[in-house]
């Protein structure tokens, strides 16, 4: 739920989100509606996501590990909007836990291709979108892992995210001439599927015990955070940076 100091702050304002499907994008979907926000949604590859949603939100599905479902989904937006107020580039995952030794190519080409290849292709496709708007802001997902490289089998993951940290910096220096804010969220250990597939119950106990708040996150803990970075009445001088959410845990 958004809370009621958000209420109608999106009003009139064109969110593209990705990756809401569950987890982390669904509660930050479901907070920029409540907040007033027209949203155009990518829910993942599974349509079942599309189950319940509001009836005004737009949205689509897409396996973005396919660079020709990433250029589907910016056909998509470009359909609906010529305005782009806020893009939350939030699709992606680890697929599994690899070793370097035995990491494959296909392996290696899909955590690649989904958590670096497919944030670059949407961003550069849907900026002139975005440039139409005044004040407008993009908010990037990375993780808690590209600062401390995650734990074993997940390197490539760590590092696609490290990138993203690090292109979301750069992009902040050379959208600023545009009123344009580039900001991300680093989420910690949350509590989502994506733990309960590649974490298991042992791990993230233990984990669990290494946070100083002594709990597990929840999408709903980060929701807020988006919305604070994708307005200017909350972070017009916000710009460059990536917040961390993970209850102290380095």
């Amino acid at each position: 739920m958004a809370h009621s100091y958000f209420a109608n702050l999106f009003e009139g304002r064109t969110i593209v989100i990705t990756g809401a499907g569950n987890g982390i994008g669904r509660a930050a979907l479901q907070a920029f509606h409540e907040a007033g926000a027209n949203v155009i949604a990518h829910l993942g590859r599974n349509e079942s996501y599309g189950d319940g949603l509001p009836g005004d939100i737009a949205h689509t599905t897409g396996d973005f590990t396919l660079p020709e479902d990433q250029a589907e989904f910016i056909r998509f937006v470009s359909q609906r909007t010529e305005t782009v107020d806020v893009l939350i580039n939030n699709a992606g995952t680890m697929f599994g836990r690899f070793p370097a030794e035995t990491l494959t190519e296909e392996q290696y080409s899909n955590i690649v291709e989904l958590n670096q290849h497919a944030v670059v292709r949407i961003t550069r496709g849907l900026l002139p979108l975005i440039k139409n708007a005044q004040g407008a802001s993009i908010v990037n997902t990375v993780s808690i892992s590209a600062l401390t490289g995650g734990s074993p089998g997940s390197s490539i993951y760590s590092a696609s995210k490290a990138f993203v940290s690090t292109y979301s910096r750069g992009l902040a220096r050379e959208l600023a001439p545009f009123g344009i804010r580039v900001n991300a969220v680093s989420p910690g250990v949350i509590h989502t599927n994506f733990h309960e597939r590649y974490s298991s119950a042992e791990k993230l106990e233990a984990t669990r015990l290494q946070i100083p708040l002594q709990r597990l996150g929840t999408p709903e803990d980060c929701a807020p955070t988006f919305l604070f970075l994708a307005a200017n009445e909350l972070s017009g001088y916000v710009t460059g940076q990536v917040i961390e959410i993970n209850g102290g845990q380095r």
